[in-house]
């Protein structure tokens, strides 16, 4: 049994992280950490605890998931492993690469694991996706191309407009998970730059992140990924296409269940909760020794891409 400590309630950690904790047979949530001490009254018998400090002392604590905003994240996980818990982490791994490095040092110095939350590596048609390409469905591959597009996010998710608090807006946020997919499917990037802009919404009023960024990967074998992810557009994409020098694969929309590829279509839709194949696969790894669906020596490499970005970025 693996008991849980969630760290930060607010909208995915009820809608998904809760959930998945409280369906997976072998986990417990044991334990919240929330400013707002009244959230824990929704979950009867489950302890809580104003700070982090004050529930590390408790030595029942097996694991923590952290849904705590990005600036928290590297002080937290390492709080985390110190006092020798497991740490499950929310996306991006942390604000910049050192952060993150600092992050995986603590890991193998305390013997304990971290992973991140980069569920779309769990999605059978992404998984499927990296069998066919090995295969040679469609040839070499080339390019790799993601479009995330929307407005702005929900007022109750209001700090991801603070990039003290979020690192950058749709980059960091849809955009890290589309720069992840790349990597889970090509492995680690070797050059990287992009573009920040606020197009539509001006940096003031209320957003101090940029409202559109678009990234470039090249990764070895000469593969190149291109990654455009948006705030300021009404139409909502959610594209995600591999072209190789045979053919090309189509994943529209990535979060759907098609996959099409030489005039056939695959439909793997993914798991109804999102986060709860990760919470499965992080409670493998603990008690079975599993592997990690997105160890943090992994995860680092897309805030390493988004470190290149924001050096080259500007909004214009």
């Amino acid at each position: 049994m693996v008991r849980w400590l969630l760290v930060g309630v607010g909208d995915i950690a009820r809608k998904r992280v809760i959930p998945a904790i409280l369906t997976e047979p072998r986990s417990q949530l044991y334990g919240v950490v929330t400013r707002d001490l009244k959230k824990a009254d929704a979950y009867p018998g489950v302890a809580a605890w104003a700070t982090l400090d004050a529930a590390l002392q408790d030595d029942a604590i097996d694991a923590v998931y952290l849904a705590s905003p990005v600036a928290l994240h590297a002080p937290q996980a390492i709080a985390c492993l110190k006092a020798g818990k497991h740490v499950l982490c929310e996306k991006p791994t942390a604000m910049n690469f050192s952060e993150a490095e600092e992050m995986v040092a603590a890991a193998r110095e305390s013997g304990r694991l971290l992973g991140v939350s980069y569920y779309r590596r769990a999605y059978p048609k992404l998984m499927r996706a990296k069998e066919l390409i090995a295969e040679g469905a469609i040839g070499q591959p080339v390019l790799v191309e993601a479009n995330a597009h929307g407005w702005l996010e929900s007022e109750e998710r209001g700090w991801l407009r603070d990039p003290a608090l979020a690192g950058g807006g749709p980059l960091y946020d849809t955009g890290s998970h589309r720069i992840d997919a790349m990597n889970f499917l090509f492995g680690q990037p070797v050059r990287a730059t992009g573009m920040l802009s606020n197009a539509v919404h001006p940096v003031g009023d209320g957003m101090g992140v940029e409202d559109s960024a678009t990234v470039l990967i090249e990764y070895a074998g000469g593969v190149h990924g291109v990654v455009d992810v948006r705030w300021n557009s009404r139409v909502a994409r959610d594209q995600f296409r591999v072209i190789g020098t045979e053919g090309e694969m189509n994943l529209d929309p990535l979060n759907g269940p098609a996959l099409r590829v030489a005039g056939r279509e695959e439909l793997l839709p993914p798991h109804a909760n999102l986060h709860a194949p990760v919470v499965g696969n992080f409670v493998e790894a603990v008690l079975d020794g599993a592997a990690l669906v997105c160890p943090v020596e992994e995860a680092v490499w897309t805030d390493w891409v988004t470190e290149q970005v924001m050096k080259a970025g500007s909004r214009v």
